[in-house]
């Protein structure tokens, strides 16, 4: 029996292009290798949004090294066939197709992560890992994911939210009005970026207008949200469908009163941080303590409410919840929900008892279930409503 091919697609016109490339190679192309289990094939998307597949592709030094450029110079894109699955075509005089059986997605933050990669998928009708069209569009939305969250009865800290063109173009008397509901300090984000690229802390109006001017280079829905008093951050891995199962309560480290933004996630040691261990026990990565330190009763409730937020928003597959809680109060905040984190947070996993290729494996073992159920599914329905024309 031959291998089904797996597609893994990373790149993108987004901001977090050179995440979702590490993210694509290390945690998901290489464990999927090592499984032996099927025929793995890179989709590289360039930042103008041209598909490329080439086994070349698997290599990070070709990225590392920028010799990318020159190495997309010399090719051509592929195609795409979509209708009876999904195909990629690579034109030239003798034309070459690839059928794509189970799609990877590991594009990070727009065009991709969003759920544009996910209707693609859905209208080739084939499998495909992690959450869907509607739950990826909502995880993407921090100010649609919070309204949802806070309906549902879940706490959030207090947030306005506001397009910048209108911010810009005259409404900016009634949205300061909103805003002036708020307390400082603020937190004035991008809605639909990740990777807590142009996320601004401010203490002050003036300090407001420059971070609302910095997120509108980005997105033009913004929000502006109340920071949490004797803060403790905290995030969830959670893997499943119908019942998802919680990896562990992760605490980011910080320096002093910085939130934890792009350059400590990425370029202060990172995933590469050398691993020690507190007093406690918790492991010290280089960037988080895992699990984190909590008493036993604010770890369950944290916990309780990152798998509500799962629940509510109608994750499948893999996703990460990041909560803030008060360490005076003890009350437990969604920030927000991210439907691809990034690398997986394999790390994590492996701390959790699961390894990196037991974990893209069971990914595709929960996208093959969600495909089987919803083939179960009704989606045309016959008539005789076109007799009357």
């Amino acid at each position: 029996m031959s291998k089904r091919t797996v597609g893994v697609f990373f790149g993108s016109r987004s901001t977090e292009h050179d995440v979702s490339i590490v993210t694509a190679i290390s945690s998901i192309i290489k464990p999927l290798e090592l499984s032996g289990k099927y025929e793995v094939e890179a989709v590289y998307i360039d930042k103008r949004g041209r598909f490329y597949s080439d086994p070349q592709l698997k290599d990070i030094s070709l990225f590392s090294s920028g010799r990318i450029d020159d190495f997309l110079a010399k090719s051509k894109p592929v195609l795409m066939r979509i209708g009876n699955g999904l195909e990629l075509v690579k034109p030239g005089l003798k034309s070459k197709s690839l059928k794509i059986d189970i799609a990877f997605p590991a594009t990070h933050g727009t065009h991709g992560e969003d759920g544009e990669l996910m209707g693609l998928f859905e209208m080739a009708n084939i499998p495909y890992v992690g959450c869907d069209v509607a739950s990826s569009a909502i995880a993407m939305d921090k100010a649609l994911s919070k309204t949802i969250v806070r309906a549902n009865g879940i706490n959030t800290s207090k947030f306005v939210w506001f397009y910048a063109d209108e911010y810009i173009s005259g409404n900016k008397t009634a949205i300061d009005g909103q805003i002036a509901g708020l307390s400082y300090p603020l937190f004035v984000k991008p809605v639909h970026l990740g990777s807590s690229i142009a996320i601004t802390k401010v203490a002050n109006p003036k300090e407001l207008i420059q971070a609302i001017e910095l997120a509108a280079h980005y997105d033009n829905k913004i929000i502006v949200e109340e920071a949490v008093n004797n803060l403790t951050e905290v995030t969830l891995p959670i893997m499943g469908n119908e019942e998802p199962r919680p990896a562990l309560l992760e605490e980011p480290l910080t320096k002093d009163d910085k939130f934890f933004d792009f350059d400590a996630k990425y370029l202060r040691g990172g995933k590469k941080g050398k691993g020690a261990k507190t007093a406690a026990g918790t492991q010290l990565n280089g960037y988080s303590k895992l699990p984190a330190p909590l008493d036993e009763k604010l770890y369950s409730e944290a916990q309780a409410t990152a798998l509500s937020v799962y629940r509510t928003i109608g994750c499948s597959g893999i996703a990460r919840v990041d909560l803030l809680i008060d360490n005076k109060t003890r009350k437990v905040y969604f920030n927000e929900i991210n439907p691809l984190p990034g690398s997986l947070y394999a790390h994590n996993w492996r701390a959790a008892g699961v390894s990196g290729v037991e974990l893209v494996n069971k990914l595709i073992e929960l996208a093959d279930q969600r495909f089987a159920k919803a083939k179960d599914l009704q989606t045309v329905f016959a008539t005789s409503y076109l007799k009357q024309y």
